[in-house]
């Protein structure tokens, strides 16, 4: 081999090339002499030591020998060194602690949705305690909205770079303290400045929460704890309503309808602390990432990426429509029964019958919605847009319709708007 053609020139890091000094080159090649033997005395070597030294790696767990693994190669068929990756019987594997870290973050994203609408279902009782309008009570939802989606991206950032658990951790004592804080308020501004912080402590634990269920999982396995996962939008929002609503009603004050959550939270700390599990990024495929350069390289890359960004604003929509579902829906329905019969109208009774039929519409519609992608998949390449179009167009007129006939018989309006948030919550 002539040692002068052998990498005379590597790439540097702003894509040119230089050339390498001659004490380089040899030791290259005297590399690729060690790697050329080395193979000979593997070829060389019996069936015999070969079985051999395979029944000790099966015991020991040692791979080093295993023939199965072959390090990656470059155009020019040099060898190059890589991080060892795992076999696909070993990435299918999970352990007990990494199941028990997926059911624990979607627990985690049950209780904050749960938490978002409690407050709605005990909306006219603070409307009342504090004389608010609705234009208010409806910026008790926004509030942790806003700072929700500004912070989002930014530990989203952070959680590529630094601990999850760290990041969850903070992010769950902060929703603890001031939804404790929002419970005890007395003045209206308190308790819309305690939902902002709300908000900015729950987008650190959303961020994060995802990307650990997608480095814990591969396959089919990370899209069914994925689905479990955003089920919990629709179901954690009925859920919300009703935990709001009875709490208040048994123990006598809108309060309580906000210690539930908090009281749960101090328990999501100790699981967070002491069971979940943080994998290394891209442990699930076997291999490792790396964070990219930079926050503004990463928001422009997905500026560019026409689907994401189409994806993004869909979703945006959908929740739009779900939240004003679960935060209006029942006072809207119980308005328009009031009109119809001409007297009070119980607002706890219309809730819980809505909310029960949201949660069970969202159990429903999130099972048909997983059922109809992995069906259709395979047949029609398009299925998964398409599902979704449909979905939401149909989902539109029904509720146009339930919201039009809501001044009449009350069972035709819940069965016209379930069958309106099960086509909706096809798309979660």
């Amino acid at each position: 081999m002539d040692s002068t053609n052998v990498n005379e020139q590597v790439p540097v890091q702003n894509g040119s090339y230089q050339t390498q000094p001659e004490e380089t080159q040899n030791s290259i090649v005297d590399s690729h002499q060690k790697t050329d033997s080395y193979k000979q005395s593997l070829s060389s070597s019996s069936s015999t030591s070969f079985v051999a030294a395979s029944v000790f790696n099966v015991y020991t767990g040692d791979s080093s020998l295993d023939s199965t693994k072959q390090k990656p190669s470059d155009d020019s068929g040099t060898p190059s060194i890589s991080c060892p990756t795992k076999t696909s019987d070993e990435v299918k594997k999970m352990s007990t602690r990494q199941n028990a870290t997926v059911i624990i973050l979607c627990g985690f994203n049950l209780l904050k949705y749960i938490d978002r609408f409690t407050i709605a279902g005990i909306l006219p009782e603070i409307q009342c305690a504090f004389g608010i309008s609705d234009a208010q009570g409806g910026l008790l939802s926004a509030a942790s909205f806003l700072p929700y989606m500004i912070f989002l991206p930014i530990f989203g950032c952070l959680g590529d770079r630094f601990s999850c658990r760290i990041i969850m951790g903070v992010g769950f004592t902060l929703w603890v303290v001031f939804n404790l804080a929002g419970s005890i308020s007395e003045t209206y501004l308190v308790l819309l400045t305690s939902r902002i912080l709300v908000g900015i402590g729950e987008s650190m634990f959303s961020t994060v929460s995802p990307t650990i269920i997608s480095d814990v999982c591969k396959g089919d396995v990370r899209s069914k704890f994925l689905i479990l996962y955003y089920s919990a939008v629709p179901v954690g929002s009925g859920l919300g309503f009703i935990v709001g609503a009875e709490m208040a009603s048994h123990l006598g004050s809108w309060q309580w309808g906000l210690r539930v959550t908090p009281v749960v939270g101090v328990i999501a700390l100790l699981l967070i602390f002491f069971v979940v599990e943080e994998p290394l990024r891209g442990e699930a495929e076997g291999s490792r990432l790396s964070s990219t350069s930079g926050f503004w390289d990463d928001l422009k890359y997905l500026g560019k990426n026409k689907t994401y960004m189409f994806a993004t604003a869909g979703k945006t929509l959908t929740s739009f429509v779900a939240g004003a579902m679960a935060w209006w829906g029942p006072k809207f329905i119980a308005l328009g029964q009031a009109t119809t019969k001409g007297e009070d109208v119980s607002y706890d009774k219309v809730s819980l019958i809505v909310c029960t039929k949201a949660a069970l519409a969202g159990i429903i519609g999130v099972a048909t919605g997983s059922l109809l992608f992995q069906k259709l998949r395979k047949r029609y390449p398009i299925n998964d847009p398409t599902v979704c179009t449909l979905s939401m167009f149909l989902a539109g007129l029904l509720f146009y319709w339930g919201c039009d006939v809501a001044t009449g018989p009350p069972i035709r309006t819940y069965v016209i708007l379930f069958f309106a948030q099960w086509l909706l919550n096809v798309n979660w």
